[in-house]
Parts: C-alpha cells; structure tokens; sequence
C-alpha cells in the first residue's frame, strides 16, 4: 500500500485554481501585436493544432509542478498494519548453586543440565519479562527483570558454584524472587524454583515466603532435581582433592509439594537431563498469557517515480516550447 508521510502537503494543489484562473484571464484579454484592417478572409479558416497545443504546454507544466507537490509529500510503500495473537507474562527462575548441585547424576553435572535447559527455556520466551534469582547459603538477583534474552542467557552460562556460601536458602530464594516479581504489570506472574535439597539455612521459611507469594498471585513451580537412589556427590578427601562418593539423594519433596499446592503452582522431580528438560517444556506450555499485537513491516519511500515523472514533464514541455511549438515573440 502506498501512503503519504506528510499528506498535508498535497493543501498546495489548491494553488491550481488561482493559476488556471490568470491563465484564462491572460489569454481572453490578449492583443494583437500586429494590427490589420480586417480578418474577415480568414474567418472560414479552421484553426491549426498548434493553437490547441499551446495550451498542453501550460498543462505539462501544471503535471510536473503536481508530480513535485507529492515527491514533497514523500509517498511511501508499505505492509498493511495486522493483528497478531502473542503470549507473554512475569517470570523469575531461582536456581540453587549450592555445592550438591555439582553431583554427577545428570551429564556433565546438575548444575551445568540446569544452565543449559534455563537457557534454552529463556530464549524461547520471546515475549516474556524475565529475571534470575540465585540462592544457596544466601540469595541474590542475578538479572532483574528483564526482555533482553542475551543478557539472561549469558548470565545463566557465566554462573558457578563460587559465586555464593554454601547451603540451601530455599526460603531467601523464593523471598527474593517474590520481590523481584511482585511489581511486574503482566496478568501472570510465576516462579520456577529449582533445587536439589532441602532448607538448612536463612532468614525466611519457605512456607512463609510460599503464603506470601500466594497473596500477591504469584504461582511457584518447584522442581526437586535428583535422581533415585544414590548419586556421585564432590566430597573433598584429607588431601585437599575432590572425590565423587555415591550418597544418598535427599531432597524435601514434601516442602517443595506444599509451596506448590499453596501459589497454584506444580511440583516436578527430575531425574535425568531428559526429565529436567521435558519438564520445563511442560512449564513453558502452562504459563501462557495470549496479548493481541498490532504489526507492520519496513516502510521504504517511494518517491523517485514521481521525480522522474516530473523532470519528464519538465523536459517535454521545454523541448516542444523550442521546437514544434515555437513561437515568434
């Protein structure tokens, strides 16, 4: 489609009206510059066709001057505007980096399984507004709430088990999510928590932050992470050097369970990189908010054929003037 970036300027095609007007006056009240005593003989003559065409000069010039007043104008080629459906809502991943979140029973490790899924969970949440929470002995923010994926996903991928004290703050994880989450505009608001033990440390119990988030609508999804059984868990030997020792999994399920049930939210048990991630594709499917978007594509100018035009018109008239048209002043 084509439309105009400044329409008002089309207002001077009404400077036509006075210039046909002295156009016509000029030429009904002409004179001879040559006077006879009478041009009866040649009354019966037909009028040549230049007579008439000397007026198409002055209508070339009215086209081309038109063809200027919309190159000024600037017409423009572009899409139809359309309606499209988009998904969007508020979301904050807390992730626990404590050191039992380095055990082996997911490849390369929990940890790395956990970064990589989020990741990939980010990226594919285009409309979303996203933050990350990080807990273990303590919690902090790691990226508030954001729409920039490049910055999220690069930050999940740069995190570590150096970054903070070890132990499991579930509670602050959750509390400091809440918090990051709480203002958001979206309708839907939630809360992936992900962990692999059960709370030893903190300022708030979990349940407590759970009824928190529950009264501020906010749902929690929690995911006990951990296989069955026993896993190869770091253990450092008396000679300063790491050892992977199977150990028991032991992650509070019933805890976990209850947050969940409280916000609305579900609680999963991963128990293989497979699992984690089918899993978060489950939660990616559930935590949809449909946004109705009004799109439309690049806009281009499109005004060198009306130049063109123009300069043709121009060249036209000049060159008839001069040549078939010519007149003898």
């Amino acid at each position: 489609m084509i439309h105009l970036a400044h329409p008002g300027i089309l207002w001077l095609f009404l400077l036509y009206i006075p210039i046909i007007a002295w156009y016509i006056w000029k030429h009904c009240t002409a004179y001879a510059a040559l006077q006879i005593s009478t041009v009866s003989p040649f009354t019966q003559l037909r009028r040549p066709v230049k007579q008439y065409m000397m007026h198409g000069l002055f209508a070339l010039r009215l086209m081309a001057v038109g063809c200027l007043i919309v190159v000024l104008a600037r017409p423009q080629t572009r899409d139809a505007w359309h309606k499209s459906s988009t998904e969007g809502t508020d979301m904050v991943i807390a992730l626990d980096i404590s050191s039992s979140m380095l055990a082996r029973d997911f490849k390369p490790d929990r940890l790395e399984a956990a970064k990589k899924i989020a990741a990939k969970f980010i990226s594919g949440r285009e409309s979303d507004n996203m933050g990350l929470v990080v807990f273990a002995g303590e919690a902090f923010t790691g990226v508030p709430m954001t729409t920039d994926r490049a910055a999220l996903t690069n930050y999940v991928s740069a995190l570590n088990r150096e970054m903070l004290e070890d132990g499991t703050a579930i509670g602050d994880g959750l509390a400091t999510s809440i918090n990051r989450i709480k203002d958001g505009k979206a309708k839907s608001k939630s809360i992936i928590l992900l962990t692999d033990g059960s709370n030893n440390t903190g300022i708030v119990a979990p349940l407590t932050a759970a009824e928190i988030a529950h009264k501020l609508g906010i749902k929690v999804y929690t995911i006990g992470i951990g296989t069955n059984g026993t896993a190869p868990y770091p253990q450092v030997n008396m000679f300063g050097r790491v050892e992977y020792v199977p150990t028991p999994v032991v992650i509070d399920e019933e805890t976990l369970k209850e947050i969940a049930s409280i916000t609305g939210g579900k609680y999963y048990r991963a128990t293989g990189n497979k699992v984690l991630s089918e899993i978060f594709e489950e939660i990616d499917k559930l935590e949809k908010t449909e946004l109705d978007v009004r799109h439309f594509s690049h806009t281009e100018d499109n005004y060198m054929p009306w130049a063109l035009a123009a300069l043709g018109l121009f060249l036209l008239e000049l060159a008839l003037r001069h040549t078939w048209l010519r007149t003898i002043p």
